[in-house]
């Protein structure tokens, strides 16, 4: 492992993760600060109640190639193929998202980014795409189930480290899941709370009778 190019990687990997794509879009389409509208937060969830379904499309699609890059394209230009050094560029990465030094520091929530990741991890190992499977199945599970993005979030984030220690991965990923798993369940702290008061947002579907 060469220090110094995993030291460039890591600042990299997170000036990457730390793009605002949610307040970028909200600037560029209808000049508004995203962070003043809707539930507040950076992701594509918000985007897509503030913004409409095409640009929370693809603030949703960015916000996953943010992950994508740097565990790939990044890594490898660095030579950084080894599973610790990709551990660490994708928490980079990831935190970069949650707490953007562009924006003070605050950012998004994180499923769509750490999804990235995984994705961009599954392609480096090929053992991680039962996982990946599993993880997207998770989501959108839930999602359909009970229509809460956040619930789905959450339960998938948890799920995620679960598979992990399953499939016997090594340690290092099994660490990185664990984080990554909590830094999603702290950003949807708020989500919590509202979801054990009957107050969170619920998409509705044709197929399901709204109580």
């Amino acid at each position: 492992m060469n220090l110094l190019f995993l030291a460039i990687s890591v600042v990299l990997a997170y000036l990457i993760g730390s793009i605002p794509t949610a307040y970028i879009f909200g600037r560029m389409l209808k000049n508004l600060d995203i962070r003043e509208h809707g539930s507040g937060n950076m992701g594509a969830t918000n985007a897509f109640r503030v913004l409409g379904k095409v640009p929370g499309t693809l603030v949703l699609v960015l916000d996953i190639v943010k992950g994508i890059i740097p565990v790939t394209f990044l890594a490898n230009a660095f030579g950084l193929e080894d599973a610790l050094s990709l551990v660490i560029i994708s928490v980079a990465t990831v935190a970069g998202h949650n707490w953007t030094v562009f924006l003070g520091f605050k950012g998004g929530k994180g499923m769509a980014t750490s999804l990235g990741v995984l994705i961009g991890l599954a392609i480096q190992f090929q053992i991680l795409r039962i996982i990946l499977l599993w993880v997207t199945m998770t989501w959108l599970g839930f999602f359909l189930l009970f229509g809460f993005v956040s619930l789905a979030s959450i339960i998938a984030a948890v799920v995620f480290p679960v598979l992990m220690v399953v499939y016997c991965e090594p340690l290092p990923l099994v660490i990185m899941s664990i984080v990554l798993c909590v830094f999603i369940v702290f950003r949807h702290s708020s989500n919590i709370k509202r979801l054990a008061k009957g107050q969170e947002n619920r998409v509705s579907f044709p197929f399901r009778k709204r109580s």
